[in-house]
């Protein structure tokens, strides 16, 4: 049977990869990706085979992979962050019901929000939500109720894709959301280009938070009402009691 890897790279960085995702890539003839990501991993997989689609391409990348696999080959096909969240690993199934001859396999990787955390500090350390504020496949009155509710609910909570040239403003929508629940004084965190070239974050409050450019590559973390910025950081208690 033909093996196809689904696999989470992480935030980019080869040392933020799993071992288990390495040695599958080392193991594969073809590595198959959105174009930005195979860049990523090119220079750390010499003699492989690497074909890529561009951004908005995802099904036909999907059925290259198992194209591929159907020769014969060991086939990686890498996302960013985790296969697994907002990844490419539900697809590939959706795609794999035409090809039962190919097993697939999916490898986790460190994902936006907790690559991002590390560098903040500890925000997550009490439950959290994550929201994609992308509204290309999710309506956006649904992404309006999820603020509103994980909000109510006092989650911490983590944003992707947080603006474009088309949604400059939906973070700043996002904040006014999130304020009819959470006090403007709460403690947030963005944080760009994780374990890239060039990275950096800032803490700063809800309300300077709505005030704040981002862009694809940032990720945007709002605290609940117990978060806490510690020497620099944010730092989420584990719990409500005796804080």
């Amino acid at each position: 049977m033909s093996k196809l890897y689904v696999i989470g790279i992480g935030p980019g960085a080869y040392e933020q990869m799993t071992g288990k995702a390495i040695t599958a890539m080392q193991n594969s003839d073809t590595i198959i990706g959105y174009t930005v990501y195979v860049d990523l991993v090119k220079e750390h997989f010499p003699g492989k085979e690497f074909m890529t689609t561009p951004m908005k391409k995802e099904v036909d990348r999907c059925v290259l992979a198992f194209e591929e696999a159907k020769k014969g080959k060991t086939v990686s096909m890498i996302c960013s962050g985790d296969a697994g969240v907002y990844g490419m690993s539900g697809l590939m199934y959706e795609v794999g019901e035409k090809y039962p001859d190919i097993e697939l396999e999916i490898i986790p990787g460190v994902t936006a929000a907790t690559g991002g955390a590390a560098v903040l500090g500890a925000p997550l350390i009490h439950d959290f939500c994550l929201i994609s504020l992308s509204d290309l496949l999710t309506p956006w009155e649904k992404i309006e109720a999820r603020l509103l509710g994980a909000s109510q609910a006092d989650f911490v909570i983590v944003l992707y894709n947080p603006s474009s040239i088309k949604r400059h403003d939906y973070l700043q929508k996002a904040c006014d959301l999130m304020m009819q629940y959470k006090s403007e004084d709460t403690v947030c965190g963005i944080v760009s280009q994780i374990a890239r070239e060039g990275e950096e974050y800032h803490v700063m409050t809800l309300k300077e938070l709505r005030d704040t450019k981002v862009d694809m590559f940032t990720t945007v973390f709002i605290g609940n009402s117990q978060t806490k910025e510690l020497n620099g950081k944010m730092v989420t208690p584990r719990g409500y009691r005796n804080v």
